[in-house]
């Protein structure tokens, strides 16, 4: 039984499941209130599902990239019930679980999500089939949206293109002379995906201990950003 929690996007998203799927879920469209959002959450999916916490075997958490004082709530939260309940978590990209939502796919699936400053967190996979972890074809990176654009491109080939990132910056994508054989998408990382991929992160003994669990920011802080600008800091 693993618990799925998503924070480091605009939105909080709690899900637990098994083998043999997804028993419980709930979404909160909140860019602001996800610290004040997450408990109730889990509470509620967990009274859903009619499951206790210690029948709980592994948390899977969404480490980023995305924002950082959700994903900071996220892995506080996780990291806590993992060290209360003595079970691992499972540490998912959220670009992982973007790619997720084009399981079926044959073709090069792009994720990208908006990392606001004119930027773009992105990385490219190869699908393994439905339910399947995602294969990475690139590591996750920060960038331009017309250096994503550009490595696209060179690519000469056909891309499914998932994620906030490309609807953001749409207009970047569509100016590319390869635009007709670009299919857009804009799905976010839900705690479903976290689920599917953390099992078989346990399964494959991938999950790690509380203390092992590291964000994954690509950049700094925005807030230490803003202070590096006003300090003359380069």
């Amino acid at each position: 039984m693993i618990l799925g929690i998503e924070t480091a996007v605009e939105h909080v998203g709690v899900a637990l499941g098994d083998h043999r799927g997804i028993r419980a879920r709930t979404s909160l469209a909140s860019d602001r209130r996800h610290a004040e959002a997450l408990t109730p959450m889990i509470q509620f999916v967990m009274q859903q599902a009619g499951v206790e916490m210690d029948q709980l075997s592994a948390i899977a958490v969404d480490i980023g990239p995305g924002l950082f004082t959700g994903m900071r709530v996220g892995l506080a939260a996780a990291q806590s019930m993992a060290w209360a309940l003595d079970i691992p978590i499972a540490p998912v990209c959220s670009l992982d679980a973007v790619a997720m939502h084009h399981d079926s796919t044959d073709l090069t699936v792009a994720a990208a999500l908006d990392a606001r400053r004119g930027e773009v967190y992105w990385a490219t996979y190869r699908m393994r089939g439905p339910g399947q972890e995602p294969h990475r074809l690139s590591d996750p990176v920060v960038s331009s949206p017309d250096d994503l654009a550009i490595h696209l491109a060179e690519r000469a080939e056909e891309v499914v293109c998932v994620g906030s990132g490309f609807d953001r910056y749409s207009d970047v994508f569509e100016a590319s002379p390869w635009v007709s054989t670009l299919s857009v998408r804009g799905h976010s990382p839900s705690a479903e995906a976290l689920v599917t991929i953390g099992s078989q992160m346990l399964v494959t003994d991938r999950a790690v201990s509380a203390s092992a669990v590291t964000p994954m920011y690509l950049r700094a802080p925005d807030a230490e950003i803003n202070w590096q600008v006003r300090e003359g800091i380069s």
